[in-house]
């Protein structure tokens, strides 16, 4: 078999065996055989507009720059650039993330957040803003209690109303009628302690997270989905910051 064989049998296996695609599983093979990889030929590539030029750090909601550099080793005016030569945002989210974990081998969150960054500096995104186009938002807040009495507070009809005086009273509607009605479905806890519950809010979604922390304290987050634009996302984030604001004063006893 000659070298040539030998090499494409080697990295077809391993290709097989890990799933990855053959560019990336003939990386690892010619690394763990010390053979620098076969020179692609030079390609010259026109300069992104300049309409385009942001400051990589701006990227307000995405990965900052100076978190690429730790876990990349290069900034994100280096990966925005890789981004615009793959062919842009034109090229769409999922696209664009699996170019950047695949050919680059930039780690799958990450590649994820430096996306997200080119996205809002090229304004195909903005902030809050999914990739699907919706838009949410989530708050939290760390509290000092279990998890059940947690989801109690917000569940219970009795436990709802010693926290909910200075709250909207359309988020605590919205609430009682999402945990109580008849098509509601009951919290859950799972046997790592985590909770969570789930209910619509109109055409909206709200969704609950209780996850433990050390020191008998849980982190309480709320994610609100499906919300119709920016706009709605500062209201219901307000909203739920006072929501969330009470709970924790009712657990504190102040």
């Amino acid at each position: 078999m000659t070298r040539a064989r030998a090499l494409k049998t080697a990295i077809r296996t391993r290709a097989a065996k890990t799933g990855e695609r053959y560019t990336t599983a003939r990386r690892h093979v010619l690394n763990e055989l010390a053979l620098p990889p076969k020179p692609k030929p030079l390609v010259r590539f026109p300069e992104p507009p300049a309409a385009s030029t942001v400051k990589p750090a701006a990227a307000k909601g995405g990965l900052s720059d100076a978190k690429a550099r730790e876990k990349t080793g290069h900034g994100l005016d280096h990966w925005f650039a890789i981004l615009d030569r793959f062919g842009g945002a034109a090229k769409g989210h999922t696209a664009l993330a699996r170019h950047l974990y695949a050919d680059h081998s930039v780690p799958g969150w990450y590649s994820q957040g430096i996306t997200v960054a080119y996205e809002r500096a090229r304004g195909v995104r903005a902030l809050n803003q999914r990739c699907d186009g919706e838009f949410e938002v989530s708050v939290s807040k760390v509290v000092k209690a279990s998890t059940a009495d947690v989801l109690a507070v917000f569940t219970d009809s009795r436990r709802r109303k010693r926290w909910a005086k200075d709250v909207d009273p359309a988020l605590m509607k919205a609430l009682g009628a999402g945990v109580g009605g008849a098509a509601s479905k009951k919290a859950i806890i799972r046997p790592d302690g985590m909770g969570r519950f789930r209910y619509k809010w109109g055409d909206t979604v709200v969704q609950f997270y209780v996850l433990p922390k050390q020191g008998a304290k849980v982190s309480l987050v709320v994610t609100h989905a499906r919300l119709a634009d920016a706009a709605m996302v500062e209201t219901r984030r307000a909203q739920w910051r006072t929501a969330l604001g009470a709970v924790a004063r009712l657990f504190s006893g102040a």
